[in-house]
């Protein structure tokens, strides 16, 4: 590692070339080009915000730490590299996602008991992020899983019928950046850039890649916060579209069009 420039060769390494390589091949089938770009640049901002507080904490706790002249500079207990992290994660995963087509006709009317369905599916995370957060051990997972809820609560309560309903895009959209993201996260960890506390960690890792669960669900989650985010949004903005569309021409719907 070059002293002191560790997390932002990470960067230019294994994420940059990434976000570049994604962005001359994009191709827009969730939505259009400003769409996903404007999707994507305000889930980045919401992650930016919502996310550092939780990780200077669990820093500060010690649930992980940086190699010797991996950090250029710190704001807070966070490198830099970290703030950089959240703003490159979604537009990596958002130029990705965007190849997969979703079909954004369905109303977005969701019924109350929809709603609540998606609530008490992020009030099981919630619950058990907070089981896990009753030993050491599970602080890492546990507090993961309570951060992560309120997110999903959102994601979930918005409209799951409709992200059900586009699971091959959801699907394929996390699923692929999540794997890119276990492989070079646990090639960081082996060459010591940054190290997982093993006191504030269940011990349990993902099989042949023996990447630390915690680490591998972060990414996972994150990752599908993005690609739910992005489809949602498209669905809203299309929807809201159409109906400005028909107020504009009301002959439209006379007809029976869209």
């Amino acid at each position: 590692m070059t002293a002191g420039f560790g997390y932002l060769v990470f960067h230019a390494v294994a994420i940059l070339p990434v976000i570049a390589g994604l962005a001359y091949l994009a191709r827009y089938r969730l939505g259009s080009r400003r769409d996903v770009l404007t999707g994507a640049m305000v889930l980045a901002g919401l992650a930016l915000v919502y996310t550092t507080p939780w990780d200077n904490y669990l820093i500060t706790r010690g649930v992980w730490w940086y190699g010797e002249g991996a950090v250029l500079v710190r704001f807070g207990a966070a490198p830099l590299g970290e703030y950089l992290f959240f703003l490159l994660q979604p537009l990596l995963v958002a130029l990705w996602a965007a190849r997969f087509p979703v079909e954004t006709a369905r109303s977005l009317s969701v019924s109350l008991p929809e709603r609540g369905l998606g609530l008490a599916g992020a009030g099981a995370v919630a619950a058990a992020g907070l089981a896990l957060l009753g030993s050491d051990s599970g602080l890492y997972l546990g507090s993961l899983l309570v951060w992560s809820a309120p997110i999903l609560a959102i994601q979930w309560a918005f409209g799951w019928p409709f992200l059900l309903a586009q699971w091959r895009a959801v699907l394929a959209g996390t699923l692929v950046p999540t794997l890119y993201l276990w492989v070079v996260d646990r090639i960081a960890i082996g060459v010591g850039l940054w190290t997982i506390s093993e006191r504030y960690t269940t011990g349990l890792v993902v099989p042949l890649l023996g990447l630390p669960i915690e680490e591998a669900v972060f990414f996972l989650l994150t990752s599908l916060f993005v690609v739910q985010g992005l489809v949602l949004y498209v669905w809203l903005v299309d929807r809201l579209r159409a109906v400005e569309h028909r107020d504009r021409h009301p002959l439209v719907t006379l007809l029976g069009g869209r």
